[in-house]
């Protein structure tokens, strides 16, 4: 096997290794929202309460995502992903053992703090290893992992009809373990490039001062922060819709509304990140260019499933939204690596995941409150949101390309990053 052909193998496996985690956080942080009543018949609260459960994983997740990103530039990706894991598995465990409000409550703040360090870290790892025109594709693939978690969320309110709500953390709990062996045993840093290996160490200060002082970042971080409020609001509040608005049961009510979403972002994400690699060979803008048309598909797809009586007609506008919007994610690190210092990619990464996640929070928080107070229906957060889409759509075409040295390896030709004696994974 030539060198390459070792360099690509070992490449793909750490996206492989990587969606798995990603499935199973993603797993844990969804299906919550899907056996509503079932916590609630179990733990009562009120509907602002349970919102607060989704949000305050959030505001503690998207509050340490800059220092979680941090710690990955700083101390390597690997041994942040092992340990995150590691303590995501023993929180896992103890959330099934909530029997109180504020038992929960503190157990979903700390399961934010361990999920924290995940995926700032792999998606500069896949970037470490993926420096060409896989970057995006490779991307797109891992977070197809949490995609897929997400859409078997569903699964939690069945889960629940059947065997108690806290079965399931029981159950994942379990997976956690045999995963965290995996990760110990085979994940490592990818090799830093040889003119990489002097440079001076990674301080939090300089990292922040780096980011903040280009401006095509500060639009991305807007922009994210945009996004994350239309996501949030649709993965917090969707399950909920489906049950009220078209009289569906617990379970089925979460399968649709997460089912036929996923698995339209599972198709879109590999597909938004192929096309982007494709036109990013001939145009620099194509990994910007390809997610603002697909947020110009998105918004109509969630308007029209906001505003129909019929289920059909909701779930295509939810596949339309799924389709298009999974080109945003595939694409947000490889537009991070074209804007700023390769040496702070987790930690840029980290900041724009902290905002978006306070935003999104918020939205969820405010559905809660909103249904509370019988102002408006779940409808109008759905509408908000789709006009959030198309100001990200105006916002990404702010996004420029920095002049940087190393810009042409991100549009160039796949060539391993590693002098020839370096180590792939073990």
């Amino acid at each position: 096997m030539t060198r390459n052909s070792k360099w690509l193998a070992g490449a793909w496996l750490v996206v492989a290794l990587l969606w798995t985690v990603g499935c199973l956080n993603y797993l844990d942080r969804v299906m919550l929202t899907t056996m509503r009543g079932s916590v609630k018949e179990a733990i009562p609260m009120t509907d602002a309460q349970f919102g607060l459960l989704t949000s305050i994983f959030l505001w503690v997740y998207g509050g340490l995502s800059p220092f979680a990103g941090f710690l990955a530039d700083r101390l390597g990706r690997s041994r942040v992903i092992i340990a995150g894991m590691l303590a995501w598995t023993a929180i896992t465990w103890l959330t099934g053992h909530s029997t109180t409000f504020h038992g929960l409550l503190t157990a979903r703040a700390v399961m934010g703090i361990s999920e924290a360090f995940f995926l700032p870290a792999a998606l500069a790892l896949v970037a470490d290893y993926h420096p060409g025109p896989t970057r995006s594709l490779a991307t797109g693939i891992l977070i197809s992992g949490t995609t897929v978690g997400a859409g078997l969320g569903g699964l939690g309110g069945w889960l629940a009809e059947h065997h108690g709500w806290n079965y399931s953390y029981y159950l994942l709990s379990g997976l956690g373990v045999a995963c965290s062996v995996l990760l110990v045993l085979v994940l490592r840093d990818a090799p830093r490039l040889p003119d990489k290996v002097s440079a001076p160490g990674v301080r939090f200060g300089d990292a922040l001062s780096s980011l903040f002082s280009r401006g095509s970042f500060i639009v991305a971080l807007v922009y994210w922060g945009l996004l994350g409020l239309a996501g949030w609001a649709l993965i917090g509040w969707m399950p909920t819709y489906f049950n009220e608005h078209f009289h569906l049961a617990q379970g089925v009510a979460g399968l649709s509304a997460t089912g036929y979403l996923q698995a339209a972002v599972l198709v879109g994400l590999p597909l938004g990140g192929a096309l982007a690699d494709r036109w990013n060979r001939t145009n620099p803008r194509g990994r910007i260019l390809v997610p603002v048309i697909g947020l110009c598909v998105a918004a109509p797809g969630l308007l029209l499933a906001a505003n129909t009586n019929i289920v059909a007609l909701a779930l295509a506008g939810l596949v339309l939204y799924g389709l298009a919007r999974a080109s945003t994610d595939a694409n947000m690190m490889p537009i991070i690596c074209l804007v700023t210092d390769s040496r702070y990619r987790a930690t840029g990464y980290g900041v724009l995941n902290c905002f978006a996640c306070i935003v999104g929070g918020l939205a969820i928080y405010a559905g809660g409150v909103l249904r509370d107070a019988h102002f408006a229906g779940l409808n109008r957060v759905f509408q908000i949101a789709s006009v959030s889409l198309v100001l990200c759509a105006g916002l990404l075409l702010l996004v420029k390309p920095s002049a940087m040295p190393g810009l042409a390896v991100e549009t160039g030709s796949l060539e391993p990053p590693i002098s020839p004696a370096a180590p792939l994974i073990e």
